[in-house]
């Protein structure tokens, strides 16, 4: 992830996975600024056109490019305070393969999201339940026809989709399976 600087430390949790593979964040005075992987490029213009200005909590996300193209871990017996946190070893990181098809997939934030990774063991009724329970509306839900490991779950609003993504991208859903949730570009 290019160095982006994010109004909220909270709003970095929107790029694992979504829109770039973030290694460290930082909290600076006013925000903080996420830190891309070593080789990997081209996730801040995305980032920045997708989610610039879209309401999180009532208040829209702002996204600028930063001045720091890396974030540094603090130095060994250096007071942090837990403003630094290194995310190298996240299983949440998409774009491990160059030219894996997740490239294809990064969409602006939408009311539908995609999920994937879902056990045969979970109902639509549970993932509803699920997707409800942080105060949202789901509005509909359908499986994939051919793979019942994914689905479709549209919410009343986008605020409300980009919240159920930051509360339940790697939800453990049991049997060793993580949710993966993303934007969709699909409609139900």
């Amino acid at each position: 992830m290019d160095g982006i600087l994010l109004e909220s430390a909270f709003q970095a949790v929107l790029f694992p996975g979504v829109y770039g593979d973030v290694q460290r964040v930082k909290i600076l005075g006013g925000g903080c600024v996420p830190s891309r992987a070593p080789g990997h490029t081209g996730a801040a213009p995305p980032a920045m056109s997708h989610l610039n200005g879209h309401k999180l909590h009532g208040k829209p996300i702002r996204i600028t490019l930063s001045k720091h193209q890396n974030v540094q871990l603090p130095r060994e017996g250096q007071e942090d305070q837990g403003l630094t946190k290194d995310y190298g070893n996240s299983p949440l990181h998409r774009f491990k393969k160059p030219g894996s098809k997740n490239f294809q997939n990064i969409f602006p934030p939408s009311a539908t999201l995609h999920l994937s990774n879902i056990p045969p063991s979970v109902s639509e009724e549970d993932l509803k339940v699920l997707f409800s329970s942080n105060g949202g509306v789901v509005k509909g839900f359908k499986f994939f026809q051919k793979d019942r490991k994914m689905a479709l779950i549209q919410m009343g609003s986008v605020e409300e989709a980009v919240q159920a993504l930051i509360d339940l991208h790697n939800h453990d859903l049991g049997e060793n399976h993580h949710l993966r949730v993303s934007f969709s570009k699909s409609t139900i």
